[in-house]
Formats: C-alpha cells, structure tokens, sequence
C-alpha cells in the first residue's frame, strides 16, 4: 500500500487546485481521477481541427474573477460574450414573438423592461419565502403583483421557466425558492476560443495525477484514510453530487447527519450543450443571441452565436431539464434535426443543414451523472457550506456543489479546492499559489 500524506480523489478543478496548494505547501499528495484525462466537468473537444468546450463554457463576470486570474496566468486567451448568465439583454439579442416574427426594437425594449420589474419585485419575495417554496411560487407571486394581462404576464413567465432550466437544467418547480440566489453577473462575460480544458492542464502541472484510477471506497477514521492500494493522513473527495449520492461511491463510515442532510437536498441536474456547425450564417450578424417567445419555444428558444471563436458559422443551443431527459439517446442528427425546424420557422426554409453536430450527454456519464448539482424545495444556500464542513478532521468534501456563494461554476470549484487545503494545512494559504 502506497502512503502520502493526502489523497485528493477526482482532478477536476477543485481537485487540482487543492492538490496544487497542497504541494506546494510541501505535501506529499496523490491525485486519483477516474477518466484519462483532467478536468473533469471541464472538458474540450478537439475534433477535426476545432475547439468545443463541451462542460463548462463561460466565466459569468470576470470582475473580481479568480477564475480569470487564473486563466490570465496560464495565458489562455479571453473573448468577451456577456449573454451566457441567461439575461434578457446585456448585448444584442434577437428576439423573435410567438408569430416567429422578429420584434421590432420597442417591443423588445418593453420586454426587457418586463423582465428586470419582476426581477427587482422578486428579490424580496425570495428573501421571505416558506422553506419548503419553490422557484415557481415565489416567481407567481412576483408576477400576480404587476397586474398585468394575462397574455404580457404569460411571455415573463415563460422567460422565467426557461431562466431556471438554462441555469440549472430543472423545471421551475423543482428548483428551491432561493435556487437562483447566486444569479448574478460582475462584470463581462468571457469564452475561450482555445478551451476551457487548458485551465485543468495548467492546474495539473507537476502533479501525481493516476489517471483511469476509479475509486469506488474511501474509509476514514480520526487516525487517517484509506483507499485501495493507498493510505494517507487525510483526504480529499471532489467528486460530484450524484456520485456521492450512487452505490458506487462509499464512504464508510458514513457522513455525519448534517452533511448528509445536506446531500440529500441537492440533486444532479439534466443539462446538455447541442453545437451545430453551419456552412454560411443565416442570422444577424449584429447579435451574440437569438430566443424565440412562445409555445413553439417550449424546447429550443435560445441560440448562443459562437461564429466569434473561430470563425466558422456556429449557434449553441442547450437542451435543459426535461428536454435533456426527453433527447436522451437520440442521435445527434435527430437532436439537429429538431432544433433546426425552429430555426426554420424563425429564418425560413432556406436555412441550411449544419455540417457539424455535437450533443453531450453528461447524464449517462457514470463519474458526473448529471452536469452540475441544484437545490430542492426545502434545501437553503447553507446546504453547500455544510457538505464541506470537515468530519473528523480528515475528510474533506469540495466541488462546485460545496460553495455557497457561486455554486454550480467553476469558480465555486476553484475556491472549494482553496478551503480544502486551507482545512487540511490548518492555516490559510493564498489561494493565487496555485497558479503563481
């Protein structure tokens, strides 16, 4: 049996940074991932000479961004894209009424207007709600408030649903009250034309990574952990909410009622990307997005222009919640095939096949299930605090689900990683070590 004196289990980026300030603290760590590459729910394709980020696409606000530091340290370059947080405007979006029309630029301003009243009448609506609440009461509530017609308050609803399922892959009456509490954008929004995935390589630099090293068992006492074919003084445990919730991932003995109660009350989302390629753009060329109001945007309402990147004519679109469920295990040629017949019906017939498609299927991955983890009715924001809350001063918990602040981002990992190492040194380290 191999001794160190941490394990850190998963070398996405909370694991990485953890391993990396460890290290660099002078520690002897290992790193165990079960895939054959780092990153984890950070991955990029690079197929037929193009880069898809295929998880995790945006930093949402660079101000004050951790993240952006770290990317600026490793020299990946930024492009500016600041409509990814799901807002009704920030930059140019085209939209189009439920008569596929496009809507003239005064009838998208009083949307838009719509919108951010609601959104300033539900934050105290929010704050006051029931525990066991859900996004949709509290947002009905908001809504019944504007007195409006019902045909104004259905097109602000429908916008509402579609915010909880594009920024957290669920229904909206699945998602806790306070579920979009941390939906706030600092700053722009950034994208990264060479990927996303060079953050992880950089972080995994001079590390002891095991790749392809699945660990199915972590059993921990006050004297240390083991895990098979290594002991350590303490460990690390990054991996994902639905991993942690499977039986193919034990703990024994098992966590503590607090963090379990935690668990319990976060759930791993339904969240694919769908990335089609096309041989010339058919849309405006003055826009970073186009959405569809409407029945007819149930499933595909919102189209990402990534033509900026490389160049090449691409929309990315998101099938979320219960479309993820719904297109789970269609080919990629009838996922493009369905959402290019909305295409059609906003731009025309003439609208071309893509040349290229890609749809991820992170719910069928078996070390993510799922693309990141949400609050149920009844779980408050301390939840992801408290599944980090050391247990016996050797097992550590961190991931995107773990921090309250940001959860669900690369940011919550990156900082997660930093107070699991902080936990396991007992003292606070900066967390810039880990890329300076």
């Amino acid at each position: 049996m191999e001794h160190v004196d941490t394990i850190v289990i998963g070398a996405g980026i909370a694991g990485l940074t953890a391993a990396r300030l460890l290290v660099g603290a002078g520690r002897r760590v290992v790193a165990l991932e079960a895939r054959d590459r780092v990153g984890g729910r950070v991955h990029t394709d690079r197929s037929h000479g193009r880069v898809t980020d295929l998880g995790a696409s945006w930093i949402h606000g660079v101000e004050d961004s951790r993240v952006a530091d770290a990317a600026t340290a490793s020299g990946m370059p930024l492009v500016e894209f600041t409509v990814g947080g799901y807002q009704p405007d920030g930059r140019p979006i085209a939209y189009f009424g439920a008569d596929g029309h496009r809507l003239d630029p005064g009838a998208t301003a009083r949307f838009v207007a719509d919108v951010r009243t609601v959104d300033a009448a539900l934050g105290p609506v929010v704050a006051g709600s029931a525990p066991e609440a859900t996004y949709r009461d509290v947002t009905e509530v908001a809504l019944a408030a504007q007195g409006w017609p019902a045909e104004r308050t259905a097109r602000v609803r429908e916008y509402l649903e579609h915010r909880s399922e594009e920024q957290y892959g669920v229904r909206i009456e699945d998602l806790a009250a306070h579920g979009l509490d941390d939906d706030v954008i600092a700053g722009d929004e950034v994208v990264f034309p060479d990927g996303y995935d060079r953050l992880a390589t950089s972080l995994a630099e001079g590390l002891d990574v095991r790749l392809s090293h699945v660990v199915s068992r972590v059993t921990w006492s006050p004297h240390g952990v083991t895990v098979p074919g290594f002991a350590a003084d303490q460990v690390v445990v990054t991996v994902p909410v639905g991993v942690l919730q499977s039986d193919d991932f034990v703990i024994e003995p098992p966590l503590p009622d607090r963090q379990r109660a935690a668990l319990g009350r976060l759930r791993m989302n339904a969240f694919e990307k769908v990335v089609l390629r096309f041989p010339h753009r058919f849309w405006d060329a003055d826009v970073h997005a186009v959405r569809q109001l409407g029945p007819d945007g149930a499933w595909w309402h919102s189209w990402y222009d990534l033509t900026r990147l490389d160049g090449v004519p691409t929309l990315l679109t998101f099938a979320a919640g219960p479309v993820a469920r719904a297109i789970r295990g269609w080919t990629p040629d009838r996922v493009a095939a369905s959402v290019t017949a909305q295409l059609r019906r906003l731009y025309g017939a003439d609208v071309p096949d893509p040349t290229d498609v890609i749809v991820t299927a992170w719910q069928d991955d078996p070390f993510a299930r799922g693309s990141y983890a949400y609050m149920t009715p009844g779980s408050t924001t301390r939840d992801h605090d408290d599944l980090a809350e050391p247990v016996g001063g050797v097992l550590h918990l961190a991931g995107e689900a773990t921090w309250t602040d940001d959860p669900a981002t690369v940011t919550a990992a990156l900082h997660s990683g930093h107070r699991a190492a902080c936990a396991v040194l007992g003292r606070h380290v900066p967390i810039a070590a880990a890329w300076s």
